[in-house]
């Protein structure tokens, strides 16, 4: 038992050392997203899981599809960058100089402003978790069931330990 028990452990750690390798190699908090709703469509479905990057001396240009984190909002929204802002430099030095982008899912009829808070017209380029390099189609569907269906976690947690513990080798 206490070695499947480390087994397990090795599983989640090894996991858990892909997952931060990628997001250094990738330059993101999250190198990899599931698509939630059906508001980029049909550039991307419901459930295709995202590849994201982003480098340091990669700009953000208009028709990027980018990740973006809205302050006090868990789930990052992948949308389309329709319109881009740069800061007065008479107003700013270079050092401070930000660049604000204005998105849109591809599926909806107005911009994402409404999704901003209520005194912002703009997001700020902090606010981008990466842009989207590649897709995998339908591979996050398993996750949105799992958030759906909050006991299909609970079953598919319960039948990998099981098969951990009857497993010999």
């Amino acid at each position: 038992v206490a070695l499947q028990f480390l087994n397990i452990l090795t599983v989640i750690s090894t996991a858990l050392m892909i997952w931060k390798a990628l997001g250094l190699a990738l330059n993101t908090e999250s190198p990899i997203v599931v698509v939630l709703s059906e508001s980029m469509e049909p550039a991307f479905q419901r459930g295709d899981l995202l590849i994201l990057s982003l480098p340091h001396n990669d700009p953000i240009n208009v028709n990027d599809i980018c990740v973006f984190k809205l302050p006090g909002r868990d789930i990052p929204i992948v949308h389309r960058v329709i319109k881009l802002h740069d800061e007065d430099p008479m107003y700013t030095s270079a050092v401070t100089k930000k660049q604000y982008l204005l998105t849109k899912g591809d599926n909806n009829r107005g911009d994402d402003r409404a999704l901003y808070d209520p005194r912002q017209m703009w997001i700020h380029k902090e606010n981008v978790v990466g842009k989207v390099r590649g897709f995998v189609p339908y591979v996050g569907m398993l996750t949105i069931l799992m958030n759906d269906y909050p006991w299909m976690k609970f079953a598919l947690l319960g039948v990998v330990g099981l098969f951990v513990l009857v497993h010999r080798e």
